[in-house]
């Protein structure tokens, strides 16, 4: 199974419309009732000068515990939150813009940990179309796993000076992949020197973290890795094929995506599967339970985190059945992506990878959902990403709430897996100090929702407001981005030629 041309994802389905629906009609139930929902009771404008900003009387959700913190007054002064307390005991400052948040709840900012932002060709438009949805989706935080290097440090940069609305980028740059290169924004490695000077010129160039592929050839691979020790920068992404999913762990790679190295790990004929083709049909074929329960244990022992892109992982392996036309958020994806890329990446994948029975693709996708349970009931740390946008129908932003779903239905609490997007990217960063939970003295990262998550995961969709680096956006500053989204999407294509079919 070669990733990620074999990356290419699929849509929503029928659970995604049944929850779209449902936060629809919720929403224009609690305009209808609650007037504190109306845009002129919390209107603020972004470019206020107000010294500080107050989200009153709101219910904080403690995301550690899973404790409602009813009626709280949370003081944000320039981009951090000065005070987190009772209403009765925290005073708003006179001069300070107040949002009523009576009624509503308050969450950390969500942190999508798999994107590539500026993937060529293959998705085009990071700037106009994927950063601002991230943000109206509630999306404070993206770890970028595959970018070209100059545009995304760029944006890096522009986001934190200011300059451009996104959300805050820990960045990759480009993949380290093999010989042949499968996608854009990668450098090939064929020797162990050339892994060794790829890690150099990056770490050079300022990038947070090592994205490695999987055709990374084996003795490329430690090199790599004795590299980013030497440098001190974290290596993560795909187990490579030539390497075991136990042996990554033991060396130190820091996260796995897809699960990939867990599905090879946990068959008979690992050793074949490491030099030869490989997908859903085999892996349950050769599945030996005692070999994963091994393998999974030792991941915990590690703490080698896991990042499974579950819905990117369902609309792959059914991206034949799956119709992207039921998906209610579609108008957001340029039409360059709907009408070109998508089909020819559907053509590629059902040609290259979905070439087992669906009957088994569909049952592979079940055992998918059954690792992540087994990931989770032993303590394996886990990560909320979407491999958005470089996929069929994984819209930036609107999938990370789909994301969430599947975890839950893979056997997450809602409080697990707001916890994949929250607190746990923080402990994973190491920046706990900064992110993961609204307390005093964190970057004011953080998403005003009109129900809580804790009793369905998919309320996380029902934004009511957003704070960025301490900046409020109103529903009304949220509308107008993807009002500016949709006349971008509109427009993409005209001037775009689609490249040439994955291979």
């Amino acid at each position: 199974m070669k990733r990620e041309t074999s990356r290419q994802s699929g849509s929503a389905g029928v659970h995604v419309v049944v929850c779209a629906c449902a936060v629809f009609c919720f929403l224009v139930a609690v305009i209808a009732l609650d007037p504190a929902a109306s845009a002129s009771r919390e209107a603020v404008q972004t470019s206020g000068a107000a010294q500080a900003l107050v989200i009153a009387h709101v219910t904080v959700i403690d995301v550690v515990i899973g404790k409602t913190l009813p009626d709280m007054n949370v003081v944000v002064e320039g981009e951090r939150i000065k005070q987190a307390g009772p209403a009765r005991q925290v005073k708003i400052p006179a001069d300070a813009q107040v949002v009523d948040g009576a009624g509503k709840f308050l969450i950390p900012g969500l942190w999508d940990m798999h994107v590539h932002t500026f993937f060529g060709e293959q998705a085009p438009a990071g700037r106009d179309v994927t950063l601002p949805l991230f943000v109206a989706n509630g999306i404070t935080g993206v770890r970028d796993m595959g970018s070209n290097l100059d545009e995304v440090l760029q944006a890096r940069a522009d986001i934190a000076a200011g300059k451009l609305l996104g959300p805050r980028m820990i960045v990759a740059g480009p993949m380290l992949d093999g010989p042949k290169t499968q996608f854009p924004a990668s450098i090939a490695i064929t020797t162990p020197e050339d892994g060794r000077r790829a890690v150099d010129m990056l770490v050079a160039r300022g990038v947070d973290f090592i994205k490695i592929q999987s055709y990374v050839p084996r003795e490329a691979y430690f090199a790599i890795v004795e590299e980013c020790k030497k440098k001190n920068i974290v290596f993560v992404g795909h187990v490579p094929d030539a390497i075991r999913g136990s042996e990554a762990s033991n060396v130190g790679q820091k996260s796995f995506e897809h699960l990939i190295g867990i599905f090879e790990g946990s068959s008979t004929t690992e050793d074949k599967l490491l030099k030869g083709p490989k997908g859903p049909g085999k892996f349950l074929e050769t599945y030996d339970p005692q070999k994963e329960d091994a393998l999974i244990a030792l991941l915990a022992k590690n703490q080698t985190w896991q990042c499974p892109t579950l819905y990117w992982e369902r609309g792959q392996w059914l991206v034949d059945i799956i119709d992207v036309n039921k998906d209610l958020d579609l108008k957001y994806a340029p039409v360059l992506w709907r009408d070109q890329l998508w089909p020819r990446f559907t053509k590629s994948i059902i040609k290259e990878l979905d070439t087992d029975p669906l009957p088994v693709r569909k049952q592979f996708v079940t055992h998918e959902l059954d690792i992540v349970r087994k990931l989770n009931d032993a303590r394996v740390p886990l990560l909320a990403g979407t491999d958005t946008p470089a996929g069929v129908d994984v819209i930036p932003g609107f999938s990370l709430h789909l994301e969430l779903i599947r975890l839950v239905q893979a056997g997450l609490t809602p409080l697990q897996a707001l916890q994949t997007a929250t607190i746990n990217p923080a402990r994973f960063l190491d920046k706990t100090a900064d992110f993961g939970t609204v307390e005093e003295g964190k970057i004011a990262d953080l998403v005003l929702l009109l129900a809580n998550p804790l009793d369905e995961i998919y309320l996380t969709q029902t934004t009511a407001g957003v704070v960025l680096n301490g900046r409020y956006l109103s529903p009304q500053d949220l509308d107008a981005m993807r009002k500016r989204v949709l006349e971008t999407a509109a427009g993409k294509g005209a001037v775009h030629a689609a490249p040439p079919t994955p291979n």
